[in-house]
């Protein structure tokens, strides 16, 4: 008989996940038996080296790929498949290259049926927020690095997602921009009601986190 599962807001819950593909004679293991809870208001670091299962765990988390094994589950609810309540920001910029800051964070609201007046004054709004007024007209081409990175974040965040997840956010930024996009993204983690994930193997990061997980081959080896 399936346990019961607790509704409790906000959380969310890896339950002995695992993901392997291919062809069973011919079988890749990617993650094997994640256990763990991301609370909303929380910060969660998940570090560990290239090609330990890093990005397979956050694209199972967001629903692009589904476990082979175990589950996964957002206020009682078993995830799917992708939903707006999960937004991932990836290490290599996704902003349009022919939109400009303004237009490249209304887009998704105004897809959804946002006026365009009410989806320009919460894009200006956040904007402002990441340090990006004033830079509202420039183009991806015109930004820093580090101006791309919080101009990816107030898309992501026009949507009000309940949780955040980012890839590498400081990958090939200096010292100084990579800490001021990590301190965005913990002003964003401690807000009611939404949890951050950043996975990353950057030192730097780990002091920002609330929750440690470590992973190895796979596997999650350590978390605190």
């Amino acid at each position: 008989m399936a346990a019961t599962v607790l509704k409790r807001e906000g959380r969310i819950e890896c339950r002995g996940v695992g993901k392997a593909f291919g062809e069973e004679w011919a079988r890749t293991v990617v993650v094997q038996d994640a256990s763990f809870a991301v609370e909303q208001g929380q910060l969660n670091v998940v570090i560990g080296p290239s090609g330990c299962g890093k990005t397979t765990l956050i694209s199972l988390v967001a629903g692009y790929e589904q476990p082979t094994a175990g589950e996964i589950i957002i206020d009682g609810q078993r995830i799917t498949g992708p939903g707006p309540d999960r937004l991932v920001v990836f290490q290599e910029t996704a902003l349009f290259p022919w939109m400009t800051s303004l237009e490249n964070v209304t887009f998704g609201p105004i897809v959804r049926g946002m006026s365009a007046r009410a989806a320009r004054d919460e894009a200006h709004r956040l904007l402002e927020r990441v340090g990006l007024k004033g830079f509202e007209d420039r183009y991806p081409s015109q930004l820093s690095g580090g101006m791309q990175r919080r101009c990816e974040l107030a898309r992501a965040l026009i949507n009000q997602p309940r949780l955040l997840v980012c890839d590498e956010p400081t990958s090939a930024l200096d010292a100084g921009s990579g800490q001021t996009v990590m301190e965005l993204i913990k002003q964003v983690a401690v807000q009611p009601g939404r949890a951050v994930i950043v996975v990353t193997h950057d030192s730097r990061i780990f002091g920002f986190g609330d929750r440690m997980v470590e992973m190895s081959d796979g596997k999650i080896v350590k978390q605190n």
